[in-house]
């Protein structure tokens, strides 16, 4: 028997929170957008009305002001954001348990077993949208389908507040047409591989021999055939299942573009504690230190390097970080953006060090230097993010001084 799954997708999420806000703004054309003076001056969600103007998602505010100059602009409310998103996903786990959010407007759903209390998949998104729309104000559109991937496709296929089913028998007919970059982990550069080779349609994609995209892409090419033929097999995870954390890092753009060894180090070093704080309260370390830099043209390059130990501690990520940076970057070009994360996670009480690799002297430095960092979370978990920190931050113009708040 088919699995009944459910992709519940938020319309306009944070444009149409900041309309409850503030209620006059739905009735005019307007944008949800970073901060400019903090340059991250793009539109991250705008109402219907701005839609109609033809203003996108991720567009410079200026870009958007062109197609619509009495556009509305509105900064971001992010604890808002969260309320609504755990309210409207407890109003999900009342007709199921299986609840995986995606993100903080998306959820999928497995209804499978709720069918003989709530009718079939069709009738529970509909009772959704209309739950969701009486106790939050939001809406939101459902795609109802026999896997994840398909079930997403239909809550992306009819906006807003709309429900979309694919079923065995009429996906070829929904999904056949649709562009290869409507599917999941499609992105840019899979897109113009598979233009490449002249396809251009999910159903192009799933008419192309398995094997062919397989030795081409790898797992990759096996996983899209997989999705654009309806094989996509992955179950909903219990909402309170704990992911296995993959990764921990930060990045900022910086309120103005960084050059020169001092202004780049001062830089990581900030991102570096981050990281570094979160690493200690997760209790994990990493082996392996990623940096990514970002040019003022939007260019992105990054590099990676293993360490010879893990570690959780901002001076060694900070050194990492700087020998990444040097051997692929010229120190004096303009940086517009920088990111460091720690991969390769390990417990951090896992017996990965081994000692002899240390002197004396260097294993008690080292012991030394932890115990500053924890005695730092100590202070900041007490009296707060902004409550200690280093020389080089106590005139911060490069938009630093937040970013212990990050998680």
């Amino acid at each position: 028997m088919d699995r009944t799954i459910l992709h519940c997708d938020c319309n306009s999420f944070f444009a149409s929170v900041e309309c409850l806000l503030q209620p006059e703004l739905a009735k005019v054309p307007m944008a949800v957008c970073g901060d400019p003076e903090r340059r991250h001056g793009i539109i991250l969600a705008k109402n219907e009305l701005a839609k109609k103007y033809g203003v996108q998602t991720a567009e410079t505010i200026w870009q958007a002001k062109r197609k619509c100059p009495e556009l509305v602009l509105t900064g971001t409310h992010f604890s808002e954001y969260r309320k609504y998103s755990q309210q409207i996903n407890e109003i999900y786990r009342r007709y199921t348990d299986l609840v995986e959010p995606f993100s903080i407007d998306e959820s999928w759903l497995d209804v499978t077993g709720s069918r003989m209390l709530f009718g079939d998949g069709k009738t529970i998104a509909d009772t959704l949208r209309d739950v969701v729309r009486r106790e939050t104000g939001l809406t939101i559109s459902v795609g109802v389908s026999f896997n994840k991937i398909f079930a997403k496709l239909g809550s992306d296929y009819k906006k807003p507040d709309a429900t979309t089913v694919i079923s065995r028998e009429n996906y070829r007919e929904i999904v056949f047409p649709l562009p290869v970059n409507s599917l999941m982990f499609c992105g840019r550069r899979m897109t113009q591989a598979l233009a490449s080779m002249g396809i251009h349609t999910i159903g192009e994609l799933a008419g192309t021999d398995r094997d062919v995209l397989e030795k081409k892409f790898g797992k990759a090419g096996a996983m899209l055939y997989n999705y654009a033929n309806g094989l996509d097999d992955e179950p909903v995870h219990d909402y309170r299942d704990v992911r296995e954390v993959k990764s921990v890092g930060n990045s900022v753009t910086f309120r103005r573009d960084i050059s020169g060894e001092e202004d780049i180090r001062r830089g990581l070093r900030a991102i570096c504690e981050s990281v570094a704080e979160r690493l200690r309260r997760k209790k994990l370390k990493c082996w392996v230190v990623q940096v990514g830099i970002k040019n003022p043209d939007l260019k992105t390059i990054s590099r990676q390097k293993t360490l010879s130990v893990p570690t959780h501690l901002a001076t060694e990520l900070t050194e990492a970080a700087m020998e990444l940076v040097r051997s692929c970057w010229n120190m004096n070009a303009p940086i517009r953006m920088l990111a460091v994360s720690g991969t390769n996670l390990v417990p951090d009480d896992a017996s990965g060090e081994q000692l002899c690799l240390f002197s004396p002297d260097d294993t008690y430095a080292r012991e030394r230097q932890e115990q500053l960092e924890s005695a730092l979370d100590s202070i900041r978990e007490k009296f707060g993010s902004s409550s200690v920190t280093t020389g080089s931050l106590m005139h911060d113009d490069l938009g630093l001084s937040d970013l212990h708040s990050k998680d």
